[in-house]
C-alpha cells in the first residue's frame, strides 16, 4: 500500500448547517498564502495527498495547506436526509471556510474537475480572495439551450423519484479490496498501492464488514437549471488573480465528443483576463492520480512565481 510521505492532520469545521471535514498539511509562515485544493464530484480532499508528497520541501516548508471535503462528500455529511446539492452552495461554503483559515489574506487557489470550475466561478464572484488560481481539468459544460429547460426540469422531478424509491443507490463493496479494484476499473492508470490507499479515505467500513463509498447519492440527480454560458462567461471575465487551466492529454472533454471540445473551452478561457494553459502528459481526468509530480510541479512553479519572499 501506498505510504504517505507528509502527515496530514483533520479538523471539523462548523460551516453554515453542517460541520466540514478538513485534512491540513504544515503550518503558516507570515507572507506565505495558504494553499486551497479543492476536490471533483465523487472524490475527498485526501485525493491530493499524492500531488502534497510530490512537492517540493522548500515549497511545502511554511505552508498552510488545506484540502477539504465537500458537502456530501467524504465525511463533510449533512445533520439529515438530503435529496439535492445546490452548486452554488459550494461556492457559499469555500467563502466561509476561507473565512476560518484565511481571514482577509488571500490564497492559492487549486482544484480538480467540479472543484476546478467551483474555483473558477468563486474567483470571478470574489476576485480579491484569490491570489493565483490552478484549474486542473474543470472546463465547465457543454453550451445549453433555453428549449431545453422543460426537458431538464421534468427529467430532474423524475430522478428525485427515483432516488426517493433507492433506485440510485450506490453500491457497496465487501471489502477495502473491492473498493480499490473499483478505482482501478474505473482509472486504468491508477496503481494497486495507491488505490489500496484511496480506498480507506474514499470508503468506510460499517458494523456489518460492508464497504461504502462516502458519497451522496443524491450527486447523482440532474441539475435542473441547464447549464448558461454567458454567466460562466461573465464569471471568467470578473477574475483578477492569474490562472493556469491545466488538462490532461486524455482528459475528459473527449467524452462530450462534438457537443463540447478543447477549442470550445479554450475560447471560454480566453474571457479571464490572465490565463495560461498547460498539458499533463499520459494522464487521464485523474491526473492528480496519475502523474502527481508533474500536477505538484506545475501547482509550485505557477503560484511560486508570486510569492513574496520570507
Amino acid at each position: 500500500m501506498y505510504q504517505a510521505l507528509r502527515h496530514a492532520r483533520t479538523e471539523s469545521v462548523p460551516i453554515r448547517t453542517l460541520r466540514y471535514h478538513v485534512r491540513l498539511w504544515g503550518d503558516a509562515l507570515p507572507g506565505q498564502p495558504p494553499l486551497v485544493l479543492l476536490h471533483g464530484w465523487m472524490d475527498v480532499g485526501a485525493s491530493y495527498q499524492f500531488v502534497v508528497d510530490a512537492f517540493g520541501a522548500a515549497f511545502a516548508a511554511g505552508r498552510l495547506i488545506i484540502a477539504p471535503d465537500w458537502r456530501g462528500f467524504g465525511r463533510s455529511r449533512l445533520p439529515g436526509p438530503c435529496d439535492g446539492y445546490p452548486f452554488a452552495d459550494y461556492l457559499a461554503d469555500l467563502d466561509q471556510l476561507l473565512d476560518h483559515y484565511a481571514g482577509g489574506t488571500p490564497v492559492d487557489l487549486a482544484g480538480h474537475s467540479m472543484g476546478g470550475n467551483v474555483a473558477m466561478m468563486y474567483a470571478g464572484a470574489r476576485p480579491a480572495r484569490i491570489r493565483r488560481l490552478v484549474n486542473l481539468e474543470g472546463f465547465g459544460l457543454p453550451a445549453t439551450q433555453p428549449a431545453q429547460a422543460p426537458g431538464r426540469y421534468a427529467q430532474w422531478m423524475d430522478e428525485l423519484r427515483q432516488f426517493e424509491r433507492g433506485e440510485m443507490a450506490l453500491k457497496d463493496y465487501d471489502s477495502a479490496d473491492g473498493v480499490a479494484q473499483r478505482l482501478m476499473k474505473t482509472n486504468p492508470r491508477l496503481d494497486a498501492g495507491k488505490a489500496a490507499w484511496l480506498a480507506r479515505h474514499w470508503a468506510h467500513e460499517d458494523a456489518h464488514g460492508r464497504w461504502h463509498i462516502m458519497g451522496d447519492a443524491a450527486h447523482k440527480i440532474v441539475n435542473p437549471q441547464i447549464y448558461r454560458v454567458d454567466e460562466a462567461l461573465a464569471l471568467y471575465e470578473a477574475i483578477t488573480a492569474p490562472v493556469l487551466s491545466v488538462h490532461a492529454s486524455s482528459g475528459s472533454l473527449g467524452r462530450w465528443g462534438e457537443r463540447y471540445t478543447l477549442q470550445e473551452y479554450l475560447q471560454r478561457l480566453a474571457h479571464v483576463r490572465d490565463h495560461c494553459t498547460a498539458v499533463v502528459h499520459d494522464a487521464g481526468h485523474m491526473l492528480h492520480h496519475d502523474q502527481p509530480a508533474q500536477v505538484a510541479r506545475l501547482i509550485e512553479d505557477f503560484v511560486a512565481a508570486a510569492t513574496p519572499a520570507g
